[in-house]
């Protein structure tokens, strides 16, 4: 029983990392280097992260500055940010690749927050899902008599708490990612 609820419990986390993990993806004006995690250039024949063949900095809020150890990956780096698709024109000086971050409109805003609330809901069904698979294991094992009904009602309602303690951490990320895009 106890096994049931720290397997739930570890999916629901998993479920809640990958959501704040998309969250750290959204554009919110600000420069954030976590923008850059998925861009990789052919490095010697090997797909690799930008993040590891360059110093990523972040002098000013709204631009950021790769500046790779390697000057010859310097054109692949700016095409493979280009081939990203992540709505910015690097702008390659020879040296360093700056990447300017526009003010976002209040439209964009608007969107970027529609596209914050449907990943929240995502993440709020994935966790109602792992915890009907709970549920069915918990009503299995009473059917098996593994457990008796009494433990059985327990064991639902602490999936419930469970359940209910993980959508009240997915919506309070997603305030705190709505506020941070609607601030001007």
């Amino acid at each position: 029983m106890d096994d049931l609820k720290t397997t739930t419990k570890d999916k629901m986390q998993k479920s809640m990392d990958s959501l704040l993990h998309q969250y750290s993806k959204i554009r919110t004006g600000r420069a954030s280097a976590s923008i850059l995690d998925d861009v990789r250039i052919n490095y010697y024949g090997q797909p690799t992260p930008v993040k590891q063949l360059c110093n990523i900095s972040i002098p000013e809020a709204r631009t950021i500055i790769v500046q790779p150890w390697d000057k010859t990956t310097l054109a692949d780096i700016e095409k493979a940010i280009l081939a990203a698709n992540i709505g910015i024109t690097p702008e390659n000086d020879g040296n360093v690749i700056r990447l300017p971050f526009q003010p976002l409109t209040e439209d964009k805003r608007k969107n970027i927050v529609k596209s914050i609330k449907k990943l929240g809901e995502d993440a709020r069904v994935a966790i109602r899902n792992i915890r009907r698979d709970a549920n069915e294991l918990g009503k299995k094992m009473k059917k098996d008599s593994e457990i008796g009904e009494d433990e059985e009602k327990k064991l639902l309602k602490e999936l419930q708490d469970i359940t209910d303690e993980w959508i009240k951490k997915i919506d309070e990320s997603e305030k705190a990612k709505e506020k941070e895009i609607m601030e001007v």
